[in-house]
């Protein structure tokens, strides 16, 4: 024995130390992960919705009519007429505003004018301000349709997929960032499409409630949230007439659950007892609530403003016994002593057959007018803004100059996504009978297919942003079913979750090489030619 075992005897091996127990996530993280995953989307859309808003600081296509509305309205409760340099005025250090009480005729319903308004009360007649109210309802909808799309498919995951999606939507964030009317109506839309929704959970729990009740008896009651998606659509109809076939649509889908709902509780005839109990209401409910609002959004024009005498026509009936003109939306209308119709009303008939007259029948041509066909693929996005940079001006390194330009694009991988997405639900729909499915597609119906009546009628693309919500909700249905449903083995699950993953992973890389061309970002014009894939988007 050596000495050194000798004077040190031998040490037991130290047991191993036990593994460390796996850390779980707080139990509040899974209380409320159905808001915070959300939430968490909507500030990223958010913070991509509101960085450097007010830049640039220029009048960026239509804005040139809205946002200067929205102003006379703000100050005198109707359209008034502005000089040729008045964007010259606005947009000078120091300002001048020279707005004149003299009405003007517009082509648009004042809603989504006095919405923007609410921002140019805040923060003045600047881009900022008149852009604010668009960047928070834009930024709203992501979180909307997040909590939209976890009651549709009953899925947090699926929801906030959808949500993720339409905050790296290209014409969703541009729209977000312009002051123009059709991201105000996109908001509208979806809350009523959501408030729908809530009616139609609500309806199916009072039948559930009803027990062994015939459901051909059952009396559903007070309807709040039907009523709430009228006030909704009416909002839409106030900001845009595209609106009407909206509320149509929405209108015959919820009757449509209607029917469902009384025949899976065991009504014998559900298609009467809809028509009886469900269809009247439901009329009343939608369409004369959003009738009222429709109206009552024109409160301005009616009252004749702040000086009681201003509007557009507004004293057109003062006179005249009767109604102009001799047909309205094609209808022959027998002019028929009226004079027991209030003038002001009398006028706003008249009013508003000028303005269909001319929605209907605008027809110069213009750069980037585009067909319905082409809109799902991309086909001709609209040029907002563009600026040629030269060499050593703001930024710009490159020889050959730079651009800055406001492209209309939607994310591209994500729109060929969502064509796919809505063959995927037609199947769905019409072999499988799914109604969430179906629920989409009736939104796709109501807002894209009424285009087509209009194909020589001056258009653009842009009008789909309105739509892009719903071609969300199809391509996270579409991704949740590549996923996996429930009950699948592990392993179909994980290779569900590679190929979902990389389709979201390539739609938000698409995003992002695009994100220049959404911001007016100066780049080198090669960068600029890299982007443009196809001559059409030129």
């Amino acid at each position: 024995m050596t000495q050194a075992a000798l004077t040190h005897p031998p040490v037991a091996p130290a047991a191993e130390a036990p593994a460390p127990a796996p850390r779980r996530l707080p139990p509040w993280l899974f209380r409320y992960a159905d808001w915070l995953g959300p939430i968490a989307v909507a500030v990223f859309a958010g913070l991509l919705r509101f960085w450097n808003l007010g830049y640039p600081n220029a009048f960026v296509f239509d804005e040139t009519y809205y946002p200067k509305d929205a102003w006379s309205l703000l100050q005198q409760g109707y359209e008034g007429t502005w000089p040729d340099h008045a964007n010259t005025d606005i947009l000078a250090v120091p300002q001048s505003i020279p707005l004149s009480s003299a009405p003007e005729f517009v082509a648009h319903p004042p809603l989504g004018k006095w919405v923007m308004a609410l921002g140019e009360q805040m923060f003045g007649l600047h881009p900022f301000g008149w852009r604010f109210v668009t960047a928070l309802l834009g930024t709203v909808t992501v979180l909307m349709l997040a909590r939209i799309g976890r009651r549709l498919f009953g899925s947090t995951l699926i929801g906030c997929t959808a949500a993720l999606l339409l905050s790296v939507d290209g014409l969703q964030l541009v729209m977000s960032r312009v002051g123009l009317l059709d991201g105000i109506q996109m908001f509208f839309v979806l809350a009523a499409f959501g408030a729908l929704l809530i009616d139609r959970d609500h309806a199916r729990a009072r039948l559930a409630a009803a027990g062994g009740t015939d459901g051909d008896t059952v009396r559903l009651g007070w309807r709040p949230w039907r009523i709430a998606a009228g006030v909704l659509l009416g909002a839409a109809c106030a900001v845009k007439w595209n609106g009407a076939p909206i509320l149509a649509a929405f209108g015959i889908l919820t009757v449509l659950w209607d029917q469902s709902g009384r025949r899976g509780a065991g009504a014998r005839r559900p298609w009467l007892s809809m028509l009886r109990r469900d269809a009247g209401p439901a009329l009343l409910a939608m369409v004369g609530s959003a009738a009222l609002v429709y109206v009552g959004s024109w409160g301005g024009w009616l009252a004749g403003g702040a000086n009681g005498d201003g509007g557009y026509d507004r004293h057109w009936a003062d006179g005249r016994a009767g109604l102009s003109p001799d047909s309205f939306l094609g209808i022959p209308l027998p002019q028929l002593p009226m004079s027991w119709v209030p003038a002001p009303l009398r006028s706003l008939w008249h009013y508003h057959s000028q303005m269909y007259d001319f929605n209907t029948g605008l027809s110069t041509p213009h750069t980037y007018q585009s067909n319905p066909f082409a809109w799902l693929v991309d086909g001709r996005p609209v040029s907002m803004y563009w600026e040629q940079v030269p060499q050593g001006q703001r930024g710009c390194t490159a020889s050959g100059g730079c651009a800055s330009q406001i492209l209309g694009l939607g994310t591209p991988f994500l729109w060929w996504a969502a064509c796919f997405a809505l063959a995927y639900l037609l199947w769905r729909w019409f072999f499988r009978r799914d109604w969430r499915s179906g629920a989409v597609l009736c939104a796709v119906a109501g807002i894209y297919l009424p285009w087509f009546r209009y194909q020589e009628r001056t258009i653009f693309s842009f009008y789909m942003v309105v739509l892009v919500p719903f071609l969300c909700l199809a391509v996270a249905q579409m991704l949740g079913a590549i996923l996996g449903p429930p009950g699948c083995s592990r392993e179909r699950r994980r290779y569900g979750a590679i190929g979902a993953g990389l389709i979201v992973f390539a739609i938000v890389g698409c995003f992002a090489f695009f994100y220049p061309l959404y911001t007016a970002e100066v780049i080198p014009m090669s960068s600029w030619q890299d982007r443009m894939w196809f001559t059409s988007w030129i």
